[in-house]
């Protein structure tokens, strides 16, 4: 039998006024980490489980996940198909569709839909690209299309939660929270992990928080969600009647309170509670600074289309990532949730390229103008893309889900730009030429990060968890520079 020898509670409290005295409590450990200060570095906060990283040559420093949410789909965007044109209307043949997930097109007659906008060869690279995006059209020769994504979940909650997390599993680390757990953050003020939203076209599909969350990762990696308008955080305003001396003094106590119970108990709960607090007296100060455009000149603003200043569009939260960029976040993702077009697809797609083209270029253009594009990653898209086929009745036909082939793009950090990569059947339903699942998507941006995907883990219930999961993952060297 294992004995355990009692412990003398005296030999406890000289260990805690010790800890306390030489400053090495774990909880300044833990918000020394997640400020990714020197201090922190010398007291071990790095990641256990994780031996020096970068593993690699690093690329990038940072990513801006510029979202799709609810699938765009890459027949009006990114993958031309002039066969779908030649059979619109007639009857997909069954030899495509024979025993494949079908979202919500189960026993209808299946027909083919022809593409809704031309298509063009733009830039030195002809990249081809659809007229709807007449601003992503400039940007060809820097940006890498994809043409043969895979996913493995066809509605709309698992398929986000592959394409952020790895699996179809809830309760896994997002993507951002496993970069800044390998990493770090660059910015003592804001965190190193933020999220936006917008919305503008058809019915936008609900996110839920547990996307950009920490999952079993130490609760301080996880993405904060900032609002606009109103509050960009909750609660993180000043009580009224309430000055920074009064706060500081209080939060000082509470993380004293804090540290203690931890000596006596480790928690990554408390470790988190004590980071946050001090953080949430940092951005008082830092996010209204942030979320002013008084310092951004005319032309920046109708470059990006911004009109109303931090106003909750699209157009303004891509002009606050390049500003969160500057300020040293080191994984932001931008939502853009309405997506989803089962129907009157023509209307909708030119509302929704209308609100996230300009934008997106623009934001590729300033931050290369600004010299941050060459370390910093942008990918575009959504959680999957739509059926070749027909969905809907009379004269405004729609697209189902779809996920055996759709297309994204990447750019910036490490990426070849002008470049077209795999390629789907001759009506744009499966991947034919070169596939690339998520995985394959999540082991590339590591990569160009500087981390081996493989070797960035962290171990839970006796397993060494990691991004990519177990199944087979590979870098798409194919488009890397």
């Amino acid at each position: 039998m294992l004995m355990i020898p009692s412990i003398d509670p005296r030999a406890v409290l000289n260990r805690r006024t010790f800890l306390g005295g030489a400053g090495v409590a774990l909880g300044s450990a833990a918000l020394a980490s997640l400020l990714d200060d020197e201090r922190g570095r010398a007291l071990g906060a790095e990641p256990a489980s994780v031996t020096s990283l970068p593993q690699l040559a690093a690329k990038a420093r940072r990513v801006i996940f510029l979202y799709m949410s609810g699938g765009p789909s890459h027949l009006e965007t990114f993958d031309y198909k002039p066969k779908l044109e030649e059979l619109d209307g007639q009857p997909m043949p069954e030899s495509f569709t024979r025993g494949q997930p079908i979202a919500q097109l189960q026993g209808e007659q299946l027909k083919c839909l022809r593409p809704q906008f031309k298509f063009a060869k733009h830039g030195q690279s002809g990249q081809e690209i659809a007229e709807i995006l007449p601003h992503i059209a400039t940007i060809a020769d820097d940006i890498a299309i994809v043409r043969s994504m895979q996913t493995d979940q066809i509605n709309h909650d698992p398929a986000h939660t592959v394409m952020n997390t790895g699996t179809s599993i809830s309760g896994r680390p997002s993507m951002g929270s496993w970069i800044t757990y390998g990493l770090g953050s660059e910015c003592r003020n804001l965190p190193g992990f933020v999220v936006f939203t917008s919305e503008g076209g058809r019915n936008p599909q609900p996110i839920a928080s547990r996307q950009w969350a920490a999952g079993f990762l130490p609760p301080k990696f996880q993405g904060v969600q900032f609002f606009t308008p109103g509050d960009p955080v909750h609660y993180v305003a000043s009580p009224p009647g309430t000055n920074p001396r009064q706060q500081a003094a209080l939060i000082e106590t509470i993380a004293d309170l804090n540290r203690r119970r931890n000596q006596v108990q480790p928690d990554p709960e408390i470790e988190a509670r004590i980071a946050q607090y001090e953080l949430a007296f940092r951005m008082q100060t830092s996010i209204p600074e942030l979320m002013n455009f008084a310092d951004e000149p005319q032309h920046v603003l109708d470059m990006y289309g911004a009109k109303n200043g931090a106003d909750g569009t699209f157009a303004a939260n891509c002009l606050l990532a390049r500003r969160l960029v500057e300020r040293g976040v080191r994984f932001i993702q931008l939502y853009h949730r309405d997506w989803d077009h089962h129907g009157d697809l023509v209307r909708y797609m030119n509302i929704c390229c209308g609100l996230c083209d300009q934008p997106s270029a623009a934001l590729l253009r300033d931050l290369k103008q600004r010299g941050l594009l060459d370390d910093t990653l942008i990918i575009w898209g959504g959680e999957f893309g739509r059926t070749p086929m027909f969905q809907g009745k009379g004269k405004d036909p729609g697209r189902d889900h779809h996920i055996r082939g759709f297309s994204m793009w990447l750019a910036g950090a490490g990426i070849r730009g002008g470049t077209t990569y795999g390629a789907t059947d001759e009506l744009g339903y499966s991947a034919v030429e070169n596939p690339v699942h998520v995985r394959d998507l999540h082991a590339t941006m590591l990569h160009l990060l500087g981390i081996d995907h493989q070797r960035l883990t962290y171990k839970y219930q006796g397993l060494d968890f990691r991004l990519t999961g177990v199944e087979p993952a590979r870098v798409v060297r194919e488009i890397l520079a």
